[in-house]
């Protein structure tokens, strides 16, 4: 059953995206509000052939990752996030295609230049959101009030990026 962003149901989502020789992986990992794992989907490879590199352009990269990837894996998830946490700022091109705030870790030595209303501090990481959907800042302020002002929103994602290479060199060696 899917669970509400609210109370002590909060469920976050951590979507990473990987290039391997195969192709770009991507891995998304649904936790409860303390970290424990309650789902995880990833994607086979997925390899774009010279024709869609040049149809594509620039756009090839946030399409890959937000519509093939992103969107596929959370259509697939049973236990839906009310947030999904990332580190790319490809991957905010996802939040046109799910219900719920994408939120993406900005580094300390970030030069992106997104307006500073879109930024937020999530744990103890600054987080941007999709510039077209801003109002996700009120949704990012109600599930701040559920996660400590020390949580490590980053550790998550290593975990994901891990289980994606464990998963692609397992499925090399079978």
């Amino acid at each position: 059953m899917a669970q509400r962003s609210d109370g002590d149901q909060l469920n976050l989502g951590f979507l990473q995206v990987t290039l391997t020789p195969s192709g770009y992986v991507g891995g998304l990992l649904v936790t409860n509000r303390q970290g424990r794992p309650l789902e995880f989907q990833c994607t086979t490879p997925v390899q774009p052939n010279r024709t869609q590199e040049i149809l594509y352009g620039p756009t090839l990269k946030p399409f890959i990752y937000s519509e093939l990837l992103g969107k596929t894996l959370f259509e697939r998830l049973a236990v839906k996030p009310g947030v999904v946490i990332v580190q790319e700022t490809s991957l905010l091109d996802l939040r046109p295609h799910v219900p719920c705030p994408v939120a993406c870790i900005l580094q300390p030595d970030d030069t992106v230049a997104l307006a500073d209303e879109l930024r937020r501090q999530l744990g103890r990481q600054t987080v941007v959101v999709h510039a077209e959907h801003s109002d996700d800042l009120d949704a990012l302020n109600r599930v701040s009030q559920l996660i400590p002002n020390d949580a490590d929103l980053v550790e998550p994602l290593e975990r994901v990026g891990e289980a994606l290479s464990e998963t692609v060199r397992a499925g090399a060696v079978a």
